[in-house]
């Protein structure tokens, strides 16, 4: 069989073919000038006719007949007076012309500051991503930025960027952690300060990706939460952080928000917790939600070390065993707390061997929470007692199988006296207030990737639980209720998460009849019955 020709436009090459596009493409351009004006009007002619339906289908029926009337007598006046229809014409079509009028064209590419600011970011990146012997460097000296960021950036209303992907060489060391902080550390510095980056390492495709994170909401207060048994709020992190959301009253509203939840318990991974922070970082507040948390389902025992009364409100409630500041009584309480995980234990392990349930008494979680050990410490030092913190090596060793839970809040300048057994046993870790990247990774094991700002709200840091990722962290408001500055919807949310009745001195207070101003000497002795009553 003969073989049919090739049509002659084929035989000619591709040539004629390119040559056709671009005489294609020239003309459409040249039409597109041509018709521009007549384009325009008829784009405002359809915006006009839509509009018109609209106020037409929003006018009511009983008016129509109306407005039809009015547009008729328009009509009439203008068909009757000399040259009417022309003006109203050349008016209908200049309105469209302004109507189908091209808006402010789409941004394409950077203006002449961010393009500044982006081969700037690109020279500070040249050291960090070149060798001298590579041949084709993406990053070079006097270099083009468009190679390595590409269209993946964006720029806030300042000028400065919100999200920047760089391509960097192959041989780069990404999975150095000194290397990426290094390149993180120029990013941050030409990026602009006071703003928290996050920096994502796609080592496979050797993409780095940094994006500006938004302030986490400090407008969350003390409230019962959604959590299952044995389940805890340390706070709340970023949506894509975490899958889980639970419904939380936000102010006057509701809404979902991503909670940061603590497992304890005979199946957690890591049953005691450790937090750290500067003073007035959040890290009272935090305890302060985890014992009215605690308080739903189990008991607490509250040891505070520096004695400042921050957990006063606590005494006397259901569930509440012992809120100690002194040193006589701390060493006492936490005595205590060994000899009942070693009771707990023991019950256990005789009901299992006998094919028993576990007793309902040593089924209620049992909370040991300790803020400031190292102020005990040292005043038992100074008096030639034992450390507070030696006691804790029973409840924090056997505390999961007994359901016990130990909670550890110090200060960093404090971290050092922190006995060996705290620190190997409080694999959950949390970080509050300001702290730059040493001091997070000191607790927490392991670095960021984000930037930590040096202003922060009471109650944000970092969590890390187990050998879990790094977290943000914003912890729910919780003050003391007792405090004069505490607001009036603060108090009342967190005396209203507290279970059982008013202390002995509130319960005195709301009974006592209203003062009488004729009988002054009947109200002086009220006032000084109050206080017998309570002490009987």
């Amino acid at each position: 069989m003969a073989r049919r020709p090739l049509p002659r436009i084929l035989q000619r090459g591709s040539a004629s073919i390119t040559r056709s596009r671009e005489i294609a493409r020239t003309a459409a351009d040249n039409a597109t000038d041509v018709l521009h004006p007549l384009i325009t009007v008829t784009r405002g002619m359809r915006l006009l006719a839509g509009a018109g339906r609209q106020k037409w289908a929003a006018t009511p029926r009983d008016r129509r007949g109306h407005v039809l009337f009015l547009v008729a007598a328009c009509v009439l006046a203008v068909a009757l007076i000399p040259f009417g229809p022309l003006l109203a014409l050349i008016s209908v079509m200049g309105a469209a012309a302004w109507r189908g009028r091209d808006r402010t064209p789409a941004k394409t590419g950077p203006d002449e500051a961010e393009t500044a600011r982006l081969q700037a970011l690109y020279e500070a990146l040249v050291p960090h991503f070149s060798v001298s012997d590579d041949p084709a460097p993406l990053f070079s000296h006097g270099g083009d930025w468009e190679k390595t960021f590409g269209t993946s950036y964006a720029f806030d209303a300042d000028g400065r960027p919100t999200r920047l992907q760089v391509n960097y060489p192959a041989y780069f060391t990404d999975g150095d952690p000194a290397a990426r902080s290094r390149v993180e550390q120029v990013l941050h510095a030409k990026s602009g300060r006071g703003r928290e980056y996050h920096f994502a390492w796609d080592e496979e495709s050797n993409h780095l990706l940094m994006t500006v994170l938004a302030a986490l909401p400090t407008t969350i207060a003390a409230q019962r939460f959604v959590t299952a048994p044995g389940e805890t709020v340390l706070g709340f992190t970023d949506a894509d952080a975490v899958r889980r959301t639970v419904p939380v009253q936000d102010g006057d509203v509701t809404r979902d928000a991503s909670p940061v939840i603590w497992r304890t318990g005979a199946r957690s991974t890591e049953p005691h917790l450790l937090i750290a922070g500067h003073p007035g970082s959040g890290t009272t507040t935090l305890l302060r939600s985890l014992a009215l948390q605690a308080l739903q389902q189990g008991d607490v025992l509250v040891v505070e070390g520096g004695g400042n009364g921050e957990y006063g409100f606590l005494a006397g409630r259901d569930g509440v065993l012992a809120v100690e500041r002194g040193l006589a009584g701390a060493l006492a309480t936490l005595e205590w707390a060994a000899h009942e995980t070693e009771r707990r234990l023991i019950a256990a392990n005789r009901a299992r061997q006998s094919g028993y349930p576990e007793p309902e008494d040593i089924g209620r979680p049992l909370w040991i929470l300790l803020d400031r050990p190292s102020a005990l410490g040292h005043l038992a030092a100074a008096d030639g007692r034992q450390d507070p913190q030696e006691l804790l090596q029973v409840p924090l060793r056997h505390g999961r199988a007994a359901g016990v839970t130990v909670v550890v809040a110090e200060q960093f300048d404090s971290l050092d006296a922190l006995d060996e057994t705290v620190r190997t046993h409080t694999r959950a870790r949390v970080v509050l207030g300001p702290a730059d990247r040493e001091q997070v990774e000191a607790v927490l094991g392991t670095q960021p990737h984000t930037t930590p700002v040096p202003d922060v709200p009471p109650g944000r840091g970092y969590t890390r639980l187990g050998g879990g990722s790094v977290l943000r962290l914003q912890v729910p408001a919780t003050p003391d209720p007792y405090d004069d500055a505490t607001s009036e919807a603060h108090r009342e949310a967190v005396l209203g998460l507290l279970p059982g009745a008013a202390p002995a001195v509130e319960a005195v207070q709301e009974a006592l009849p209203e003062p009488e101003p004729e009988t002054l000497p009947a109200h002086k002795d009220q006032l000084i019955g109050a206080p017998a009553a309570v002490e009987g």
